[in-house]
């Protein structure tokens, strides 16, 4: 049986996912975006009385949006324009890294299937939000643990584990909780690198990012983040953090092979000393204008 079309606006402001039917021709809503180029950058969805085989491959997980090769690649260019214009614009940054990094998320996947802790982490799918958080039970921690050093983190750079979006355009179900995971584990990479969420600690924990997951998103911004700083921060960048961040990235363990979950009262120190992860060289100080936080 046929199954009604539903397209999806990726440029509607404050929306990146404005829905509307296909007889309307285009985003009726005020702001929609009507052009045949961004037509052409809308992904059709299929809803009910679809047939078993279609449903499955419709909804490999939920809120999965299959595309093809070439709407991934319209995807991948749309998404990328949006985010060089406005990095702060995560839902464009979010499409970027799900439509680029296949080849990262496979190689990723694998390295935490031969990984102990990495299989558990793979088998029992733990999110990292403030539903499955006790932060009393962390805010009770001692100082210097790693529980409370993450809740500081939150609470200094006002932070939130819920900001992470749904992975939507991954066509693996296995490699899109890898993907998910590594969305949530952003904030605890900046703890235990001892990063602020300011545009020095982005760029730096990207770097580290970037050698560690091969992800072609966070080259991106490793490469493009720099230029957005000033000569007094670009400095201690290029001849202090950034040296440091690649050359972790390189030695330490894969960073999504660990249950964090379960590691709440071990000692920064001690985790840093597991996941060969050493300290920062300098101290970046918090600023009140964060810099965009999204993997």
């Amino acid at each position: 049986m046929r199954a009604s079309q539903w397209h999806q606006c990726l440029c509607h402001p404050g929306n990146a996912y404005t829905i509307w039917p296909p007889e309307a021709g285009h985003c009726p809503t005020p702001g929609g975006t009507q052009g045949p180029l961004h037509q052409l950058v809308c992904v059709r969805q299929q809803h009910s009385h679809v047939d078993s085989s279609d449903s499955q491959y419709d909804r490999l997980y939920p809120g999965h949006i299959p595309t093809n090769p070439i709407q991934k690649v319209l995807l991948a260019v749309g998404s990328g324009v949006a985010a060089l214009q406005n990095p702060y614009r995560h839902d464009m940054v979010a499409v970027l890294g799900e439509t680029t990094g296949h080849q990262a998320l496979t190689a990723l996947r694998d390295r935490m299937k031969g990984d102990p802790e990495g299989c558990t982490v793979l088998t029992e799918r733990p999110r990292i939000r403030l539903s499955t958080l006790d932060l009393s039970k962390m805010a009770s921690l001692p100082d210097k643990s790693f529980g409370r050093e993450y809740l500081r983190f939150l609470e200094e750079n006002r932070v939130t584990p819920d900001s992470r979006a749904d992975v939507k355009f991954v066509d693996n179900e296995e490699l899109a909780y890898v993907m998910q995971r590594y969305r949530e584990v952003h904030d605890l990479l900046h703890t235990l690198l001892g990063m602020p969420t300011n545009l020095l600690g982005e760029v730096a924990v990207k770097w580290f990012e970037a050698v560690q997951t091969g992800l072609p998103m966070c080259f991106l911004g490793a490469v493009l983040g720099p230029l957005r700083l000033s000569s007094s921060r670009l400095g201690p960048l290029v001849t202090s953090l950034g040296p440091w961040a690649v050359r972790n990235g390189r030695q330490a363990r894969c960073v999504l092979s660990i249950f964090y979950e379960r590691r709440w009262e071990q000692s920064l120190e001690n985790l840093r000393q597991e996941l060969n992860i050493e300290p920062p060289p300098l101290t970046v100080m918090a600023t009140i204008q964060k810099a965009p936080s999204q993997s």
